[in-house]
């Protein structure tokens, strides 16, 4: 009889070996992103005035909504200007870094059938799934860890042992969401649907932190913020007055999820899931008779979720716009950064700068839709494609690139209609809603050039398809932080973005968006042309 954990040390070796690029990419994405942010505030916030000033928006019930409770307003120091306006978006990178990791080595090690391989071995039947457990919780640690010493070392002002718990506290959130991943990984067939659902209790865990916060006026104490693991995190009062007993309830819960997840292992076959997916239809609708409706709905789900987070961003924006713009134009400090955007203080200013930072994070998804290339390859399943209807490869290529041109058009096109709305609405000038919807869909063309440089990857080195994401976190990193850190005007000028008119307050020009088409255009016709020209597979 082969012990039940047999091999575990040999798959935490394979799967160190085959995410040594993935895992450092996710904790250094993760580490510049606050690291980078957190440094900027004594250039932002130099003054304690300054600091109260922003502090004042805190009360704000959309920035509670969108960043948690706001601890130590009275005082505001950077320290915990980096909790409230940092802690809950890193714990939900965290808790997002859990789940597509340990769902990639276990459901969907299955659903691909290479876990049936290494089953056919002398590997014990819980030894996939600790190995993944082992290597996933051990990356929250190491990127809590690097967090914890990072902080202190961005920001002398942040003290070690807040600096600790804020580490400890964004990784038992990660820790937390790998054990909801481990559940979800047994109930559900497909790593989509498990990853899909995992990310779901995400949203739900936010909403009901988001809804607890505004049902007190005690930050952090509505009974709904304590049922959500993220207000768990934010309950430490990191920096404030710090407490680790929240950090038990987290420990407390992974261990029981953990705990279900193995009961729920031992009671199914390989490959099986606790829920069924149900049988299709006999014959396939009018929508699914062509490649391009096959297209979209294999992205249905992506595109619905990435479209009502942009639109109650756009909610979001729009309500807090001309608060934004006042503070700004009442601090100095505020006005030289903005500035260095090309913003000014008015509040169109402002939904212009949103807009063109909802763009490039927007491009998120036109690459993960692109993706849907590479994995339909990878999987075994264009061949069948190819080979079975048969479906041309143009055509089907043809057909993902419009589906995912028409999902940017959607997913930003949500996030300016959502902030057109609610400006309109606050300052009685419906007029104002176009220029703000005009604001988001003039850098369509951008996000397309970055969906035409993934396409050419697919073609001409499709194992290289990943350097798409490298590029976009290029973009980003030169989108927000290059004025605040001079970088040299000929890096700007790579990122598409930087071509893009600032609508409403810039002056609308053609010229720019006509060239980024063509550049986006020529390279679709690379990748195309390589993919016509090689293997599949």
């Amino acid at each position: 009889m082969v012990n039940t954990l047999a091999g575990t040390g040999s798959l935490i070796r394979l799967i160190l070996r085959r995410d040594r690029i993935r895992i450092p990419v996710w904790i250094g994405a993760i580490a510049l992103f606050l690291l980078s942010s957190v440094s900027s505030f004594p250039e932002v916030y130099g003054s304690a005035a300054a600091r109260q000033a922003r502090a004042a928006l805190m009360n704000n019930p959309a920035t509670v909504v969108l960043t948690g409770p706001g601890y130590g307003l009275d005082t505001y120091t950077y320290g915990a200007m980096t909790a409230n306006e940092m802690g809950g978006f890193t714990a939900v990178a965290f808790a997002f870094m859990g789940i597509l990791l340990f769902v990639r080595h276990t459901r969907a090690e299955e659903e691909s059938g290479r876990a049936e391989l290494v089953g056919a071995t002398v590997v014990g039947r819980y030894a996939p799934m600790s190995a993944a457990l082992i290597v996933v919780v051990g990356t929250n640690l190491l990127a809590g860890a690097v967090l914890a010493f990072g902080l202190p070392l961005a920001l002398p002002q942040l003290g070690v042992p807040g600096s600790l718990l804020f580490g400890a506290a964004v990784a038992a959130v990660g820790i937390t969401f790998t054990a909801v991943a481990a559940v979800t990984s047994q109930l559900m067939e497909h790593s989509r649907a498990a990853t899909g659902l995992a990310a779901a209790l995400i949203a739900v865990a936010f909403a009901l932190r988001a809804a607890g916060d505004l049902s007190d006026s005690s930050p952090g104490s509505g009974f709904l913020s304590w049922l959500s693991p993220i207000g768990w995190a934010q309950a430490t009062r990191v920096y404030v007055d710090g407490r680790w007993w929240p950090l038990l309830l987290t420990a407390g819960l992974s261990a029981l999820l953990f705990a279900v997840a193995y009961m729920l292992r031992a009671r199914r076959d390989e490959g099986a899931g606790w829920v069924r997916a149900k049988p299709g239809r006999a014959t396939a609708t009018p929508a699914l008779s062509g490649s391009l409706g096959l297209a979209f709905r294999l992205q249905r789900g992506t595109l619905i979720g990435w479209a009502v987070g942009f639109g109650l961003f756009g909610l979001f924006v729009g309500a807090i716009a001309e608060q934004a713009a006042r503070f700004i134009a009442s601090n100095e400090t505020a006005q030289r950064y903005f500035a260095q955007f090309g913003a000014e203080s008015s509040t169109e200013s402002m939904i212009a700068t949103y807009m063109a930072m909802a763009a490039m994070v927007g491009t998120g998804y036109a690459l993960q839709a692109v993706a849907l290339l590479r994995s339909e390859e990878t999987s075994g399943r264009l061949e069948q494609l190819l080979g079975g209807i048969p479906l041309p490869r143009m055509r089907w290529v043809g057909s993902i690139l419009l589906s995912t041109l028409a999902g940017s058009v959607l997913v930003v096109g949500a996030a300016g209609l959502g902030a057109g709305l609610v400006y309109a609405g606050t300052s009685g000038d419906f007029g104002t809603m176009p220029r703000v919807l005009g604001a988001a869909l003039v850098h369509l063309p951008a996000i397309w050039v970055l969906v035409g440089l993934a396409i050419a990857l697919f073609g001409l080195a499709p194992r290289a398809m990943g350097l798409g994401w490298a590029a976009l976190v290029g973009v980003i990193f030169v989108g927000v932080f290059g004025p605040l850190l001079r970088l040299p005007e000929w890096v700007s000028e790579l990122s598409p973005f930087t071509h893009t008119p600032q609508l409403p307050v810039a002056e609308f020009t053609a010229g720019p968006l006509a060239v980024l088409t063509v550049l986006a255009a020529a390279l679709v016709l690379a990748g195309v042309a390589g993919f016509r020209h090689r293997d599949v597979g």
